[in-house]
């Protein structure tokens, strides 16, 4: 059980993406992500718990629980000291046990530090920024000799700051529309409910590379590369339906905002192969058309205020949370028949450059109900993190190997040892 602190308790609303992952976590999918890094020392455990006290500290936001309210869930400060334990439990476990449960969990094992996060917290973004001093500030213990500086970070009070409702405008822009019904992953879900992880690492300039031979940026590749891979797994029968990847859309880079809470939206990308010729170049223009409309500051703000209409709205906010529960949890399964997976890219990890020779690099996980990939880039390093709820990796295994084909050399690692053959001569490794 973590220790107590003595501080002032205070208390926020969640943020208008927050609400829907206490209503929606469950099973595979327990809205937790985890965020990892590789050094080139074994982590030292104390050093570690230090580390975590002198950051926590300017990331107050990160020391709180969910409370259930009347009308809503929402956060409350904590006098809870967190304490870095082994590595004990498979990545994105659930963290939310009540009131008395911290939010995020810091776990090391050998030479990987990892924060598990649960998404009312922080998106992506946001606990990037609190990782990031983290690592740092281990580093800093462990090698004192170094001069190793902190970035600059924004002030507690804009970090904390719930964007959402800066930039929320009643009715502001046209209603946005789905994609409509998607084509659904099918297939043997793991007897455990857990994840199936599988990890990718290779040169971001062999990747950038392939993606450039085709006039494309590299998260439009790997979509197409992801399209490309579901497709050869589809039956002809199930062509009818469209493959649709939701992609998470980082809003800092639209709206100025310096916030580590959630201040994200998505869009969703769809290639309907019945309909549609199929070939890879015809997969990669029409995702670079759907990403080139959709991620115009118009659109972003359009799809966040019709996010947020459920929060403003007059009628629904005297319901009862217990009554609002099962609404959530029905529109958020409705959701999901729309989407076939997730593609995340998370960016650029950045440390003190006196560090960067006491990492190998970093690591995102997600937890999902489905297939979702992310990636992060450290250095010259791309990361590929891949969940799944299902026992299969397949999809997977064609998504490495179109790399493969393109020429980028690629390192695996698995959770768990599969069947298949390996794209690459690495044997996998426990992550």
């Amino acid at each position: 059980m973590p220790k107590e602190l003595k501080k002032p308790m205070t208390w926020a609303r969640l943020d208008n993406a927050a609400k829907i992952f206490p209503p929606t976590a469950h099973g595979a999918n327990t809205g937790v992500f985890r965020l990892s890094c590789e050094l080139t020392g074994q982590v030292d455990p104390e050093l570690l718990q230090r580390a975590l006290e002198d950051t926590l500290p300017r990331f107050p936001h990160m020391s709180m629980v969910l409370r259930r309210g009347v009308f809503w869930y929402y956060l409350e400060q904590t006098t809870l000291r967190p304490r870095v334990s082994p590595e004990s439990r498979p990545p994105c476990a659930p963290l939310y046990e009540g009131s008395r449960s911290l939010l995020f969990e810091v776990s090391y094992w050998r030479h990987k530090i990892n924060i598990d996060v649960f998404h009312v917290l922080a998106d992506g973004a946001g606990a990037i920024a609190f990782f990031e001093a983290l690592v740092t500030a281990y580093l800093a213990l462990r090698h004192p000799e170094l001069a190793a500086g902190e970035p600059r970070r924004a002030a507690v009070s804009e970090r904390r700051a719930d964007s959402f409702q800066k930039y929320y405008k009643p009715h502001g822009g046209a209603k946005v529309g789905g994609a409509g019904r998607a084509y659904r992953l099918r297939g043997a879900r793991r007897p455990d409910g857990g994840l199936t992880i599988l990890e990718g690492v290779c040169d971001v300039r062999q990747a950038l590379d392939a993606a450039h031979r085709y006039g494309a940026t590299l998260t439009v590749y790997l979509a197409a590369v992801l399209f490309a891979a579901i497709h050869e797994e589809m039956y002809v029968r199930h062509e009818k339906r469209p493959v649709v990847l939701t992609v998470p859309v980082d809003l800092r880079g639209f709206f100025p905002s310096d916030t580590t809470r959630n201040f994200f939206s998505t869009i969703r990308v769809a290639y309907h192969f019945k309909n549609q010729p199929g070939t890879f170049e015809d997969i990669l223009q029409s995702t670079a058309a759907a990403f080139k409309a959709e991620l115009t500051p118009e659109r972003l703000a359009a799809r966040m205020n019709q996010m947020a209409a459920l929060e403003h709205n007059p009628f629904l906010r005297p319901i009862p949370l217990l009554l609002k529960n099962p609404v959530l949890r029905l529109s958020g399964d409705i959701a999901d028949m729309g989407e076939t997976a997730a593609l995340s890219n998370v960016g650029k990890f950045r440390l003190p450059e006196a560090l960067w020779p006491y990492v190998r690099g970093f690591g995102v996980f997600m937890s999902t109900g489905a297939l979702q990939l992310c990636t992060c880039t450290f250095g010259n390093s791309l990361h590929f993190g891949f969940t799944s709820a299902f026992e299969s990796t397949e999809i997977q295994r064609r998504f490495f190997a179109h790399l493969t084909d393109a020429g980028v050399d690629l390192e695996i690692r698995s959770n768990e040892y599969h069947e298949e053959e390996p794209v690459c001569s690495t044997a996998p490794t426990a992550t």
